[in-house]
């Protein structure tokens, strides 16, 4: 598996991406034109710290839009079509050109071993093995046959391995990550999202720092299969509201909180 940042490289970064998010941000505060701010930013006359703090701020505040206007492009190689399936859901603020199983005729198609089955009972793992061999042996059978590739191509498993370009705004990105970087998502994609956030981060450390897991921005955990809390990046949300309900509860026992009306006449 490989997924390569394909654009914009470093350079590019540096020079325009944090002062173009800024521009965004700053026009819906000032009374400048757009391309006066832009071009403040990026001759260095407002300090890169001021920008980043503006944008750090905007961003945890919510205030999505002014991340659409920056776009990274990937190279990702070698996933299997399971994971693929699981990408292309992903449809706001990005796009996908994959590998066709239409027009690439597949003499020597590569697979996919989940490191589960790789591990298993030898035995049950040379099943899966010959199952997929076969699958294979088949397809090629049925293109030498005349059958056309769009219909031999029915008999791949979804561990044939594939090829795709995705492109899309830092806000879908962010998005992305923070569902498929938790320790809930299958592993394949999350290994995926490891490599597109180291990928971001050699282009630009300040944001990559943006790509993790949902529950950080959050401050808790919401999958609903972390309830047990096996997952120790942050506390379920269950038990942050019975936290906040206990204190809230001792807080109007003990007079410091609640209502004047709750506490009582000795509060007025």
């Amino acid at each position: 598996m490989k997924a390569t940042l394909l654009f914009p490289d470093r350079e590019i970064v540096e020079r325009y991406y944090v002062p173009l998010i800024y521009t965004a941000c700053r026009t819906c505060y000032s009374e400048l034109e757009p391309e006066e701010i832009f071009r403040r930013a990026v001759a260095g006359e407002v300090a890169t710290e001021k920008q980043q703090k503006l944008i750090a701020g905007v961003i945890e505040s919510g205030h999505g839009s002014t991340i659409e206007h920056i776009v990274f492009t990937f190279g990702i190689s070698g996933v299997s079509r399971t994971l693929s399936h699981q990408l292309v859901r992903h449809r706001a603020g990005v796009a996908f050109d994959q590998q066709s199983q239409r027009y690439v005729k597949y003499k020597g198609a590569s697979t996919m071993t989940p490191a589960s089955i790789a591990e298993a009972d030898p035995a049950l793992r040379e099943r899966y093995e010959q199952q997929v061999a076969g699958a294979l042996e088949l397809y090629g059978e049925l293109v030498e046959a005349g059958i056309p590739g769009e219909d031999a191509r029915f008999v791949f498993p979804n561990a044939t391995r594939t090829n795709l370009v995705m492109t899309t705004n830092l806000r879908a990105l962010i998005h992305m990550s923070g569902l498929r970087l938790c320790t809930m998502a299958q592993w394949e994609i999350r290994r995926l999202f490891q490599l597109i956030r180291h990928e971001v981060f050699t282009v630009s450390p300040f944001l990559g720092s943006f790509l993790a897991p949902k529950c950080v921005p959050l401050g808790y955990c919401d999958e609903m299969n972390n309830r047990d809390g096996h997952c120790p990046i942050r506390p379920h949300k269950d038990v942050v509201l019975a936290a906040w309900s206990e204190k809230a509860r001792a807080g109007r026992q003990g007079g410091t909180g609640g209502t004047v009306a709750e506490r009582g006449p000795q509060a007025r």
